[in-house]
């Protein structure tokens, strides 16, 4: 802690001031402080993930909004434009590739469907007979017709909602503009008044707020981009080879490239076994060798490049994070949950060296 915020006049407490009346008015006031802070918390609830995905469009639109505060000298004015820009960039791609990828969710499910209910599959894995013991085993244990109808129900109820929330997700949409347009604005009395109000020292907050920087750069355009080019990847290839829904695998394929460990190879594997299962073993080849190489290998190209040495953090730590979460936050544990774990490694660090970390 920093003990330049300690005031001189008043002398440190000691063990005999217990139950004095100066000891109980801290004891009460700290009470009240910790109460208030509890309510802020359950008020600031509902805004959570509004908050980090607009501290998410931040980071991503900051070059651009310096330049623009470089040319024009209304802070408002250049708020309100790199808030545009940030909608024009997010939004409309965003309602394209939800309208189509559902499209292409049901019609894939329907075509599963009727493979499944029509025992076409099991004609094809008769052409190879080392199979079926398997195959007859993932049928009994698994339900596979059941568990395809009750996924095409799923997909329907999912669809459903996902227009039934549209309202909400329209109002969420408009608080995350409305706080990206702050955050932009008054960014750096932001920044003061949470430095005024730390307990920790000058050098110990630039220290935290250069590693929840990093956290967030490394978050956003290493782990995020990467898999979305990852997930672009593979669409393209589900969509040159003729596989079904190639949007929304790709969708798939990216989603899975975020969370560390997993990964892409868990949709296009199986994709290339079906084709070689349907005696399309070139196509299965090319979709072999393009997923090893280019979608599993583009990450160790580009991720070194966006992120460099910005983020010091284990895969482990890092699943532990982002899938933690995710339980914990809802969506918005993707950017939340690195964030929290590398403030809690830096709030440690302090107290582990504090006088090292308060004149560094």
């Amino acid at each position: 802690m920093n003990s330049n915020l300690r005031d001189p006049e008043r002398p440190t407490p000691t063990p005999e001031d217990w139950g004095s009346q100066a000891h109980v008015h801290t004891l009460v006031m700290l009470a009240i402080t910790l109460i208030a802070l509890y309510l802020c918390f359950r008020m600031l609830v509902p805004f959570l993930s509004a908050l980090a995905w607009a501290l998410a469009l931040a980071v991503l639109v900051m070059p651009l909004h310096r330049r623009l505060e470089a040319r024009f000298k209304s802070v408002n004015l250049v708020a309100a434009v790199s808030v545009l820009i940030a909608a024009l960039i997010v939004v409309v791609p965003v309602i394209l590739v939800t309208v189509n990828m559902i499209d292409e969710a049901v019609i894939g499910v329907g075509h599963v469907q009727v493979q499944v209910t029509s025992g076409h599959w099991r004609s094809l894995i008769a052409e190879h007979p080392q199979l079926t013991a398997l195959v007859d085993w993932i049928d009994i244990e698994f339900d596979i017709p059941g568990t395809v109808t009750a996924a095409s129900g799923t997909l329907s109820d999912i669809a459903g909602n996902i227009v039934k929330g549209s309202l909400q997700q329209v109002v969420e949409l408009l608080l995350i503009f409305y706080f990206l347009f702050y955050f932009l604005r008054d960014r750096r009395a932001a920044l003061t008044s949470i430095r005024f109000l730390s307990p920790l020292s000058a050098p110990q907050m630039a220290r935290l707020f250069e590693r929840v920087s990093d956290t967030l750069h490394a978050t956003l355009y290493g782990t995020f981009s990467v898999a979305m080019v990852q997930g672009a990847l593979g669409g393209l290839m589900f969509w040159a080879l003729g596989l079904p829904a190639p949007l929304l695998w790709g969708m798939v394929m990216g989603l899975l490239a975020i969370v560390p460990v997993l990964g892409a190879f868990l949709i296009w594997i199986p994709a290339a076994a079906f084709l070689l299962l349907t005696g399309h073993p070139v196509q299965a080849l090319i979709l072999a060798v393009w997923g090893t190489v280019m979608v599993g290998g583009i990450d160790n190209v580009l991720y070194p490049i966006l992120v460099g040495n910005r983020l010091h953090m284990h895969t482990m730590q890092a699943f532990i994070s982002i899938v933690g979460g995710l339980f914990v936050f809802g969506a918005a544990g993707l950017i939340l949950g690195p964030v929290v774990l590398t403030t809690t490694t830096a709030l440690f660090e302090v107290w582990r060296y504090p006088e090292a970390s308060a004149t560094e």
